[in-house]
């Protein structure tokens, strides 16, 4: 009976043991596993923070170089007012000139058909020659015109 008291309890000893052991075993992999996901948890934490610091980087870059084009675009538009602007004046000028010849004609006819005296005619004579001096001055603009549209035309 004794021997039986003895087998039973080695017996019990051997499953707690046996359970221990099993615990222990089980307890470890637990913590090799908590250890592996910690281990995965940093590494994601780490891609996810370089992933980010890259994104950040290429958000700055677009941004300078959305500043840069905005910049462009804007000298563009300036330069396009500046060609306009040239073409506007240099075509006023033109028409200045046209208006200042068909004066000079008119005045020309009236000298020719009409009768009037010798003192109109020098009158009329006079205005002629200041309109001629004007339409100079004015062929003197346009050239300076002409060349402020082409410098415009060119830094397109």
């Amino acid at each position: 009976m004794m021997n039986k008291i003895l087998k039973t309890f080695a017996v019990v000893l051997f499953i707690m043991n046996s359970q221990y052991f099993m615990a222990q075993q089980t307890i470890q992999d637990q913590k090799a596993y908590e250890m592996e996901l910690q281990k995965a948890e940093n590494d994601a934490r780490k891609a996810s923070v370089e992933n980010h610091k890259r994104l950040d980087d290429k958000i700055s870059e677009l941004q300078k170089q959305q500043k840069e084009i905005e910049k462009q675009r804007k000298e563009v538009e300036s330069k396009k007012k500046a060609l306009v602007k040239s073409e506007d004046n240099l075509k006023s000028t033109k028409e200045k000139i046209n208006k200042l010849e068909l004066a000079n004609q008119k005045i020309e006819n009236k000298i020719t058909t009409s009768s009037i005296s010798d003192e109109e005619i020098q009158k009329q004579r006079l205005k002629t020659k200041e309109n001629e001096v004007s339409i100079q001055k004015l062929k003197l603009t346009q050239i300076t015109q002409q060349k402020e549209l082409e410098k415009a035309i060119s830094s397109l």
